[in-house]
């Protein structure tokens, strides 16, 4: 077995665990081995029902070149296939759209420093205004154009894109940024004035958030897929 198509599976798994799924939809892929192609689920199915044999493995122009039994979700190539084809770092895409990460993406100020979770996005997270589901080859580059070589990107009035040199910092952001979206909901639902670190704070502070530790995520995602491993039969 592929240990991409192992390491991606559990990444369904995890999202399915922690409840940050949305039934059939939303999306997660890998870069195949190839470079040339990328692993994602077929649509469908549940994050749960993700095992490493029900991947598709689909190359930047939408063709399925393994598992072309299921169907595919055309938003699923133009997100992912147009990152892939332009970034050559990211191996790994997360999109999301949870309901707290949909609510500050329709913020017009978006993520703010409002707790130590949003200080990891401070001065890195990129916007992309709403433009319908993306089924177009031009909207997928629009959409890389607006990422503007960042990793973390909301998608106004949609949800998330989380991307990562490895499939454990994908997941690192994107659990960071779902804390830090649903803690920012609670603050602003309190009606009450708040306290904001300075800009030389908040600086100091994604900076240390970020090289805390060599492999972003990596510590975290041993933990998971333990956790995962556990309720496994």
């Amino acid at each position: 077995m592929s240990q991409i198509r192992q390491d991606l599976t559990y990444a369904y798994q995890i999202l399915a665990y922690l409840g940050l799924d949305d039934h059939t939809y939303a999306h997660l892929s890998m870069r195949a081995e190839d470079q040339l192609s990328y692993y994602v689920y077929p649509f469908g199915l549940c994050f749960e029902e993700v095992t490493p044999q029900s991947l598709l493995r689909v190359d930047f122009e939408g063709k399925i070149l393994e598992g072309a039994e299921y169907q595919y979700n055309k938003t699923g190539y133009v997100i992912h296939g147009s990152i892939y084809q332009k970034r050559a770092e990211i191996n790994a895409i997360f999109h999301l759209h949870t309901p707290e990460i949909v609510a500050v993406s329709a913020l017009k100020q978006g993520l703010q420093p409002f707790n130590q979770w949003a200080l990891h996005f401070y001065n890195q997270v990129a916007y992309h205004s709403y433009d319908s589901l993306a089924l177009d080859k031009d909207q997928g580059e629009v959409l890389v154009n607006d990422l503007r070589g960042k990793l973390v990107m909301l998608m106004r009035n949609h949800g998330s894109l989380t991307c990562g040199k490895t499939i454990q910092e994908a997941m690192f952001y994107t659990y960071h940024l779902q804390q830090a979206c649903k803690t920012q909901c609670l603050t602003l639902a309190m009606g009450q004035e708040l306290t904001i670190p300075s800009v030389s704070i908040c600086e100091k502070a994604v900076k240390d958030l970020l090289s805390f530790e060599e492999n972003l995520g990596a510590r975290d995602w041993q933990a998971w897929v333990r956790r995962i491993q556990s309720k496994q039969p």
